[in-house]
């Protein structure tokens, strides 16, 4: 566990001395499914843009009737959803079980923003995965899979800065708070005794976002 020196705000949140508030989250990956949402969201996202890119090329070709018939109303258009929604199950419970079955989170917050960081540890078991998606993305010819897989490779922090936040969510259930910006999709999670405080300062200093969950 991350030893965080400073004053004690919360019961796991600490005021530290160069005026940022610092918390260590860990859950256990089987009990909340946060993870495997945003994988699913992924998905679906990629799912899409791979859709919309093979109606623009029947659009440009003249062909858009057969493509609505041949491939959007078609039942096999649902094989490759169906596909990743299964190897995404079987992926997470591989990653659950690498991490020890627990996701470990340091977060630092100030007004300017708040940074998730990844625990060194599993940041490293993380870049391993990341170029399996990567090297299967390019044996398969799905680019954008291979893309996604570099980019998350790479990262092993999210930052969120408050004036570019676009979107901030309240998920108490899954201890979760969305804090999305136009491209960065932070997620920042707080215990029970700590949850009020964090959203309370996130909210209140997103000038520029839609406020879910008041």
């Amino acid at each position: 566990m991350e030893d965080i020196q400073g004053q004690k705000v919360t019961e796991n949140i600490y005021l530290c001395p160069d005026g940022k508030y610092r918390w260590v989250y860990e859950f256990n990956m089987l009990k909340n499914p946060a993870i495997l949402f945003t994988i699913w969201k992924i998905f679906g996202i990629l799912i899409l843009i791979q859709i919309g890119f093979s109606f623009i090329f029947a659009l440009f070709e003249g062909g858009v009737s057969d493509w609505i018939s041949g491939y959007l109303l078609s039942p096999g258009i649902l094989i490759v959803p169906g596909i990743l929604f299964v190897l995404s199950i079987i992926a997470y419970i591989i990653v659950a079980f690498l991490y020890g079955w627990k996701y470990m989170v340091l977060f630092e917050m100030n007004e300017e923003g708040v940074v998730h960081n990844q625990m060194p540890k599993q940041f490293e078991k993380a870049q391993g995965i990341a170029w399996l998606t990567t090297m299967a993305g390019l044996l398969a010819g799905n680019y954008t899979t291979a893309g996604a897989g570099m980019l998350a490779s790479a990262k092993s922090n999210s930052v969120s800065t408050f004036e570019k936040v676009k979107m901030v969510a309240k998920k108490k259930g899954l201890h979760l708070i969305k804090v999305d910006e136009s491209l960065e999709k932070n997620q920042v999670y707080a215990e029970d005794a700590d949850f009020e405080f964090v959203w309370s300062y996130i909210s209140a200093r997103c000038p520029n976002a839609k406020i879910i969950g008041n």
